[in-house]
């Protein structure tokens, strides 16, 4: 029993998600952005802004930039980018589909 508790107290579910952790489609609200003053200035000139929703698209193949669909725009991200841009589930979203 006490080696249940501990792997229940050990979750990953505790741990904050980003952008790069979400499937295609999968809907978000944009929480925080981790990244240099710069980088984070332009990302937010494009419409990743904290409360924002925010899609995930299609990864380029090969393990390129992926599309996120933000403020009516699509910009690609890299994934080490993606990973900087820590999000909370909008918990009346659903996937959608992405044309």
């Amino acid at each position: 029993m006490a080696a249940a508790a501990k792997q229940a107290l050990a979750a990953p579910c505790a741990a904050p998600k980003t952008l790069a952790d979400l499937r295609t489609g999968q809907r978000c609200i944009l929480d925080r952005l981790d990244l240099p003053e710069d980088v984070a200035r332009r990302l937010m000139e494009l419409g990743f802004l904290p409360g924002n929703e925010v899609v995930p698209g299609h990864k380029a193949p090969g393990g390129g930039p992926r599309v996120f669909r933000v403020d009516g725009s699509e910009v690609a991200l890299r994934e080490d980018t993606a990973a900087r841009l820590y999000i909370r589930r909008d918990p009346e979203s659903d996937l959608i589909v992405l044309s």
